[in-house]
């Protein structure tokens, strides 16, 4: 299964906040969100809004473009093979065509 956009987002904020040695609670009092939410975005369980988001990242100290460029690079980064490509041998990049509909019925 690929890596979901909001489960990226949550990796990223909890190794800032752990390379800081930082706890939740003291970033959740900073950005003024509760605790157990932040678990959750940090888990990838729930999804923050842009602002919750500029709220963590403000109480992080790091700017939020930092935060997207790391989500970004770890989706790149993310190149899972799913169980049954791997099973048939189907190289990802692989592209199938489907005639449109008007040339079915032509053939």
């Amino acid at each position: 299964m690929a890596l979901l956009l909001r489960e990226a987002i949550g990796e990223s904020l909890r190794r800032t906040r752990v390379s800081q040695s930082r706890t939740l609670r003291e970033v959740s009092n900073s950005a003024r969100v509760s605790l157990g939410y932040l678990s959750e975005i940090e888990r990838g369980r729930k999804e923050a809004s842009s602002e919750l988001l500029a709220a963590i990242c403000d109480a992080l100290e790091v700017p939020l473009a930092d935060v997207l460029v790391d989500v970004s690079v770890s989706l790149a980064d993310t190149r899972r093979v799913e169980p049954a490509e791997a099973a048939v041998g189907i190289d990802r990049e692989t592209r199938v065509v489907i005639p449109a509909p008007h040339a079915l019925a032509a053939a």
